[in-house]
């Protein structure tokens, strides 16, 4: 790869922030590299490295033990961000890729498939150790059609109601927002938008089956504009919004990174009520196993 500018490399490595983090939560650059199991001269070559890569000065070195500079602490906390997200798609990543006879067979809608599940799971991994997980990505429909066939032990659903055959606990709750582009029309609007305004919307849209589908058209009943656009991810979603053509009504939990970095904007609703459960489902003829009732518990905060 090119140098960059001013004589810096190429971006900074995993193994290099995570050895970052070590450092700012043992002191030392010779704990860190006994925690990273790494000889210590390997550690402060290390470390060097990512100073050179970056061009900032991340550690005092005159200090005793290792002191992080104004500098090293603003990176640490990015690093501690690309450290958890890193771990949490290795995670993600390890389910989907599992054998069809894994012992848990597990379904998830979208939105909490990509927002909350791989964290469950490496709490999972936490508490019990090891459970080997398959996962599969699908709409709550599509969720609920895959218990029905025996696909799957277990599923997680976001839409406002789960058929009789199933049973359910709630796990979580989740809020869906109107997001906007900066720039669009209703970022500037003072007045919250009402239900009728609300129905009378084309939106950007999931498509028929998405339990954010399924719960917008709950809340604004038959009133409810056909979308103007129908899509059949949340990252396709929000590039459709970003964009500043559209709005959309997507999960909190989907949004929270663009309208953190202002790429996007809530606009105010009254009188809509767009809260929703977010619920484990199984079968009613099948008792849950020990994984899947250890995953439940994860997903709902709970200590067994």
């Amino acid at each position: 790869m090119e140098e960059a500018r001013g004589g810096r490399g190429r971006g900074a490595t995993l193994d290099e922030l995570r050895l970052l983090v070590d450092v700012a939560d043992q002191g030392s650059i010779s704990a860190a590299a006994r925690a990273q199991l790494i000889s210590q001269p390997s550690a402060s070559a290390r470390m060097r490295t990512l100073e050179r890569r970056l061009g900032l000065e991340l550690v005092d070195r005159r200090t005793r033990g290792a002191e992080l500079t104004e500098h090293g602490r603003v990176v640490t906390d990015w690093a501690r961000a690309v450290v958890a997200a890193a771990d949490t798609l290795v995670t993600g990543a390890e389910a989907l890729a599992a054998r069809r006879d894994e012992h848990l067979r597990l379904a998830a809608s979208q939105t909490v498939a990509e927002y909350l599940v791989p964290g469950w799971l490496a709490e999972l991994r936490r508490r019990d150790g090891e459970h080997a997980t398959r996962l599969r990505v699908a709409n709550s429909r599509d969720v609920v059609a895959a218990l029905r066939a025996r696909d799957v032990d277990l599923g997680f659903v976001e839409g406002p109601s789960v058929p009789a055959d199933l049973r359910s606990r709630e796990v979580a709750t989740d809020r869906l927002v109107l997001v906007v582009a900066p720039d669009h029309p209703l970022a500037r609007r003072r007045r919250p938008l009402t239900r009728e305004d609300l129905a009378a919307l084309p939106l950007a849209s999931r498509e028929d089956g998405s339990g954010t589908r399924d719960t917008v058209r709950r809340a604004l009943g038959r009133d409810m504009a056909p979308p103007a656009v129908e899509l059949d991810s949340n990252a396709a979603v929000k590039v459709v919004v970003v964009s500043g053509g559209f709005a959309a009504v997507m999960s909190e939990l989907a949004v929270a990174a663009e309208l953190r970095d202002g790429r996007l904007v809530e606009a105010p609703l009254e009188g809509v009520d767009l809260r929703r459960s977010l619920r484990a489902v199984w079968r009613r003829d099948a008792g849950l196993s020990r994984a899947a009732e250890a995953m439940i518990a994860v997903a709902g905060g709970r200590r067994r």
